[in-house]
């Protein structure tokens, strides 16, 4: 991967609660939220690729009386990108979520972490080629387990992909269960559920290359 975007920078829009980054992020929070909701097991997993500073699942987790029962692997390149989301778990008292440094497009960084029962894939694919997110959604079975879910985001920029990386989910054996696209902002927040079966991983496969 890649290191030329200040990716700690990047974040700085958070501060912003009207902000269309701050937007997306509810979002997908609410999301995440709802999948908690929605599943009772007394164990459950996640795993975030490119996970940033962690604001998504710390923000959620952090207010839930049931947030111990979700084991959460975080993985992130950026060093100060890691120290921080460290930081925000051990502040809100998260010991079941690690951060690990690691580039999210080797697959090896996601050994020990999967098969997950929720994948985030916030912040991948506007940053990657096209060509890399067709490899990446092939290979999303691969992190899941069997009726996993996995929320995603794209920039609706010309030419829009979100239509394509909707089909490809839908041919790597993936259910649309909500697709936003908000008035005003051009990001988009996709929920799938697997429907196929999941598939071992290969530890040796590399899906994608950031660009920026």
């Amino acid at each position: 991967m890649t290191a030329r975007t200040d990716w700690q920078a990047w974040h700085e829009p958070y501060a912003d609660p009207d902000s269309p980054l701050s937007r997306r992020l509810r979002l997908v929070q609410q999301h995440i939220a709802s999948w908690l909701d929605q599943r009772s097991e007394e164990r459950l997993t996640v795993v975030s690729a490119c996970a940033g500073q962690g604001h998504d699942l710390v923000g959620v987790l952090a207010a839930r009386p049931d947030a111990r029962r979700v084991r959460c692997t975080l993985i992130e390149y950026d060093q100060r990108n890691v120290g921080a989301a460290r930081s925000a778990a051990d502040r809100a008292g998260l010991s079941n979520l690690a951060v690990r440094q690691a580039d999210a497009g080797d697959l090896s960084s996601y050994v020990g972490a999967v098969p997950a029962d929720l994948v985030l894939m916030v912040g991948v694919f506007g940053n990657i080629s096209d060509s890399d997110v067709r490899r990446t959604v092939a290979a999303l079975p691969q992190l899941c387990a069997a009726g996993a879910t996995v929320i995603w985001t794209r920039a609706r920029r010309a030419p829009d992909l979100n239509p394509a990386i909707r089909a490809w989910l839908r041919e790597a054996g993936f259910v649309e269960e909500a697709f936003h696209a908000p008035d005003g902002v051009r990001f988009s927040v996709g929920v799938h559920r697997l429907e196929g079966a999941p598939r071992p991983l290969d530890a040796t496969e590399v899906v994608f290359s950031f660009l920026r």
